[in-house]
C-alpha cells in the first residue's frame, strides 16, 4: 500500500475544515459588523453636515429678513460672506460646494467651493440644476441623496435645502455636495485592520488546527501502519490508546480485532496445515471446484493422475479437464452425480479413473461449488475383467471335459460296457479328462496360493550350468524321435539363489510346450548368457510361431494361441502363467519373442548370487 501524502491526508483535510469555519465565522462577524459600521459612519456623516447646514440655513434666513439701507453690504455679499466663512474652525472639510439661489430669478447669488476659492464664473447666472428647479417647484426641499462624481469617482452627498421667510414663502435655496470620501476612507482602514486580523487568525488557526488534527490523525495513523502490519501477518503489535473518546475506543477495538484475528490466524494456519498434509498424503486425487465449477484447488495426486499441473487447469472447467461433457450439460447436473468412470487412456497408457462428487453447501445451504475425490482403478478393473475372464475360462475349461465324461459314462451305461474293443477305449478317454482335470484344479491351486503368497519357496545356492544341463538329459531321453537339442552353454560356474522345484516346473513347462510345438526334424535351442547382475535363459524352438500381438498374451491365464490344438496335447493353458509368477518371485523377468513361421523364443532372467552370500536351506 502507497504511502498518502500529506495533500491526501485527513489531517489536510481537518485543518481545511478548521479554517474555513473560523473564516466563515470572521467573514460572517467582519460582514455584519461593516455593514452596521458603513451604516453608523454614514448617518453620523448626515447628521454632521445636516446640523451644520442647519446653521448655514438660518444665517442665511436671517439675512434675507434683515431690512437694508443705502450704505449697508449687498444681500450677495452678506449671504456670500456668510459661505465663505462656513468651514472655519472646522478639521474636517466634508462640505465641497455650495450654491445660494433667489428664487424667482433662479440666479446664483452667491458660491462656495471646497479650499475657500469661490467658484466666481457660476455668481450671477441662473442655474439649470435640475435639483434646485424641483425644489422651487415643488416649494420643498429634496431628500438628499448618494451620487458618484463622473470626474473623481468619489461618492458625494447632494441635496437642495429651501429658505422660507416669516410669510413660510421660499425665499431662496442652498445647494450642497458633501464629500463622503472620508466616511469610505475610514471604512478601507477598518477593513484593512479587519483583514489583516483575519489573516494573523487564520495563521494561528492553522496552527492550532495542525497540532489539533495531529491529535486526532495520529491515532488513525498507527491504526493504519498497525492494519499494513496485520496484513503481513504479524499480530504481536498493538495500538497505542491515548484516550477514553471516540478514538480511543475504537483503538481498543482495534486491538481486541488484533487479538482474534491473532487466533483467528493461527487456527486458520493450523487447520490448513492439516488439511495441505492430508492432501499431501492422501493417495486418492482432490479437486475442488466453485460453484461455477471451475477449478480452485487440487493436490499432487490429482495432478499425476490428470497428467496435468495445477497452474495449468486453476480455473478452467472440471466437466472440460475430466472429459465429461458426454454425461453432463453444465454444472447443475453434476449435483445428481454420485460417481463416474472417467476414461483418461492414452496411446501409451491405459488409464481408467473413478471421480466421486460431493456438494460444498454455504450458510445458506445452497450449492457452493464440489469436492472430486479421484481414484486410479485402471488395476482394479483390469483385475476385475480378469477375475471374469478366470472364471468364464474355468467353467469352459471344465465343462469340456464333463461333457465328455458324461457322453462316454451315458454310453457305457447304455450297454457299452458290454462291447469289449469299445468299453477300453471309453475308459481310456474318461480317465484321461479326469487326469486333465485333476491337472487343471492343481494348477489352479497352486496358482491361487501365489496369488495369496501362500506358496512356500526354499531358495538355496545352485551352480546353474550343470542343473540346466540334468534337465535338457532328462528331456533327450524321453524326447520325441526327429527333434534335437542344441545347447549353448558357457563353460564356467554360475551360482545362482533359487528353489529347484519350483525352476524346474518352469523349464519343464517351456521346453515342454517347445516340443510340443516344434516340427518333425526340427531342432530346440537352449542359451544362457551371463550378463552384469542377472542370468539369462532362452529356450528356442523352430515351431509355426505366433502373431505378434499375441505373444503378450501367452503367460495371461487359460490363453492359448491354438485353443484346439492345446488341448488335444492337453494343455490347461496355465503353465505359462504359472511359470511368470514363479520368476516374479524370483525377482527375474520372462518374455517371449516370435515370428510366424519362424518358431518362438522363450527369455527369462535369474539375479547373480552374490558371491558373499552363503546358501541355506
Amino acid at each position: 500500500m502507497s504511502k498518502v501524502g500529506f495533500f491526501q491526508s485527513v489531517r489536510l483535510k481537518l485543518i481545511i475544515v478548521y479554517i474555513l469555519l473560523i473564516l466563515l465565522g470572521l467573514q460572517v462577524i467582519g460582514a455584519y459588523f461593516v455593514d452596521r459600521l458603513k451604516d453608523q459612519l454614514e448617518n453620523n456623516f448626515t447628521e454632521s453636515v445636516e446640523g451644520r447646514l442647519d446653521a448655514l440655513a438660518f444665517n442665511i434666513q436671517q439675512s434675507f429678513e434683515e431690512e437694508r439701507e443705502e450704505g449697508d453690504p449687498t444681500l450677495q455679499s452678506d449671504v456670500q460672506g456668510i459661505l465663505n466663512s462656513f468651514n472655519e474652525g472646522y478639521v474636517r472639510n466634508e462640505i465641497r460646494e455650495l450654491q445660494v439661489i433667489e428664487e424667482g430669478s433662479n440666479v446664483v447669488i452667491a458660491a462656495y467651493a471646497s479650499g475657500g476659492t469661490s467658484p466666481q464664473s457660476n455668481v450671477g447666472k441662473k442655474t439649470t440644476n435640475p435639483d434646485v428647479l424641483s425644489a422651487f417647484l415643488l416649494q420643498e426641499q429634496s431628500n438628499p441623496e448618494t451620487r458618484l462624481d463622473a470626474e473623481t469617482g468619489q461618492r458625494l452627498w447632494v441635496g437642495t435645502r429651501t429658505i422660507e421667510n416669516n410669510l413660510d414663502e421660499t425665499v431662496a435655496a442652498i445647494y450642497f455636495e458633501a464629500d463622503m470620501s472620508s466616511v469610505y476612507t475610514e471604512l478601507q482602514d477598518i477593513n484593512r485592520i479587519f483583514a489583516n486580523g483575519t489573516a494573523l487568525s487564520i495563521f494561528i488557526t492553522a496552527i492550532l488546527g495542525i497540532i489539533v488534527a495531529g491529535t486526532i490523525t495520529k491515532p488513525l495513523i498507527e491504526m493504519r501502519r498497525q492494519a499494513q502490519i496485520m496484513a503481513t501477518g504479524d499480530f504481536s503489535q498493538k495500538v497505542n490508546v491515548h484516550g477514553n473518546d471516540e478514538i480511543g475506543q475504537l483503538g481498543h477495538t482495534f486491538n481486541d480485532l488484533n487479538d482474534k484475528l491473532k487466533i483467528s490466524q493461527a487456527t486458520t494456519e493450523g487447520e490448513r496445515r492439516k488439511l495441505s498434509s492430508v492432501l499431501s498424503n492422501m493417495s486418492d486425487g482432490v479437486i475442488a471446484t466453485d460453484r461455477l465449477g471451475s477449478i480452485t484447488l487440487m493436490n499432487v495426486p490429482a495432478s499425476h493422475l490428470i497428467g496435468q499441473r495445477f497452474e495449468e487447469v486453476q480455473g478452467k472447467s472440471l466437466i472440460e479437464i475430466l472429459g465429461l461433457e458426454d454425461q453432463v450439460a453444465n454444472v447443475k447436473e453434476m449435483e445428481d452425480l454420485d460417481s463416474v468412470i472417467v476414461d483418461m487412456s492414452s496411446n501409451d497408457q491405459h488409464l481408467l479413473l473413478k471421480a466421486n462428487f460431493s456438494v460444498v453447501q454455504d450458510e445458506n445451504y445452497e450449492m457452493n461449488g464440489f469436492i472430486t475425490v479421484i481414484s486410479d482403478v485402471t488395476e482394479q478393473q483390469r483385475a476385475d475383467q480378469e477375475r471374469r475372464e478366470f472364471v468364464s475360462n474355468v467353467s469352459h475349461e471344465l465343462r469340456t471335459p464333463l461333457t465328455t465324461m458324461r457322453s462316454y459314462l451315458e454310453a457305457l451305461n447304455d450297454g457299452a460296457w458290454r462291447d469289449e474293443e469299445i468299453a477300453p477305449r471309453f475308459l481310456d478317454v474318461t480317465q484321461n479328462e479326469t487326469e486333465r482335470m485333476i491337472r487343471l484344479v492343481n494348477d489352479l491351486l497352486q496358482l491361487t496360493k501365489m496369488d495369496h503368497k501362500e506358496s512356500n519357496f526354499y531358495k538355496e545356492k545352485v551352480e546353474f550350468i550343470s542343473y540346466l544341463e540334468q534337465i535338457i538329459e532328462r528331456f533327450e531321453m524321453n524326447k520325441v524321435e526327429g527333434i534335437s537339442f542344441t545347447k549353448h552353454l558357457p563353460n564356467e560356474n554360475i551360482y545362482v539363489w533359487l528353489d529347484k522345484d519350483k525352476v524346474t516346473q518352469v523349464l519343464d513347462n517351456v521346453i515342454s510346450n517347445a516340443i510340443k510345438y516344434s516340427p518333425e526334424g526340427g531342432s530346440i535351442h537352449f542359451h544362457v548368457k551371463r550378463m552384469r547382475h542377472k542370468l539369462q535363459v532362452s529356450i528356442k524352438d523352430e515351431g509355426l510361431g505366433m502373431p505378434t500381438h499375441t505373444v503378450e498374451k501367452i503367460f495371461d491365464r487359460f490363453y492359448r494361441v491354438d485353443k484346439a490344438r492345446s488341448r488335444e496335447m492337453g494343455g490347461t493353458g496355465l503353465g505359462l502363467a504359472i511359470a511368470r509368477e514363479i520368476i516374479d518371485a524370483h525377482h527375474g523377468e520372462i518374455w517371449a519373442e516370435s515370428q510366424e513361421g519362424k518358431g518362438t523364443t522363450v527369455f527369462f532372467t535369474l539375479p547373480l548370487m552374490n558371491q558373499k552370500r552363503r546358501g541355506s536351506r
